[in-house]
């Protein structure tokens, strides 16, 4: 805890972005203002575009718009001048990972090549199978765990810096993943972003996926000083409870008991 709090260590994320946001029908990159009001990479499409794929946009998702311009020509009616005038017409779309039955079409180009590790592929099998939480990889920019589809939605492999980072990023969300009303039970439906139960979340799942990475052998002097300031950041709005670390911890062992299948 002491060490902790001594000095600021900067989070970084640990994968790289996986380039622009597309059209899923035509993989074509939408104009740099769409990039913009869209705020994250990764496939595109309308409602009538994911059911005609027979897709189905999950209940409760909510859309984004895109802008198009088209220039329309008109003729002044006093002077007989032709005008080229702007028209705009939006449309609403969906991410992909916010559709059920849809998958990336275009595989975008990414820099690394991060080696899977059998001890590590094997943790993660293993949780899988025994407990049925279903685990997807995009080329996009958020690593989530969904408790109401029970899923865990990770970016590719190959965008990951280190080999370590990726297998702690996957270890964080199958940590939150235990805390489903089915296993331990742990996860609270008023956990907003920044509450005092989201945070005490977020370092269950950290000291958990440090432990796993650890575990498989994994840990680097990169992806130790990361899960720290990741730790770190957490700690800071919890104040008003230190002591909740130690408990933390002792909660991070029993989602990690359950996924080694050594849970008493």
């Amino acid at each position: 805890m002491e060490q902790l709090e001594n000095g600021i260590i900067p989070w970084e994320k640990p994968w790289i972005s996986a380039g622009n946001a597309v059209s899923h029908a035509t993989g074509k990159p939408y104009s740099l203002l769409n990039q913009m009001l869209l705020g994250r990479p990764g496939e595109y499409v309308t409602f009538n575009q994911c059911q005609a794929e027979g897709g189905k946009v999950r209940k409760g998702e909510k859309s984004s718009m895109v802008v198009f311009w088209k220039w329309i020509e008109q003729e002044d009616e006093e002077t007989g001048e032709k005008k080229q005038i702007p028209f705009l017409r939006y449309f609403n779309v969906f991410h992909i990972d916010q559709c059920e039955g849809l998958t990336t079409k275009h595989t975008q180009e990414l820099p690394n090549a991060v080696a899977a590790d059998q001890t590590a592929e094997a943790i993660i099998a293993g949780y899988i199978q025994t407990s049925g939480v279903r685990l997807n990889h995009e080329a996009g920019d958020r690593a989530f765990y969904r408790p109401a589809t029970d899923s865990i939605t990770l970016p590719l492999m190959a965008q990951f810096r280190e080999t370590a980072e990726y297998y702690s990023t996957a270890f964080h969300e199958m940590i939150h993943s235990t805390g489903h009303k089915t296993r331990l039970d742990r996860l609270e439906k008023t956990a907003f972003f920044g509450s005092e139960a989201y945070s005490k979340e977020e370092l269950i799942a950290e000291i958990g996926a440090a432990t796993l990475v650890n575990h498989a052998g994994l840990e680097t002097s990169r992806s130790f000083r990361n899960s720290a300031a990741y730790v770190q950041n957490w700690l800071q709005v919890l104040k008003n409870d230190k002591r909740f670390i130690v408990s933390a911890a002792g909660k991070a062992e029993k989602a990690v008991n359950l996924i080694l299948g050594t849970a008493a």
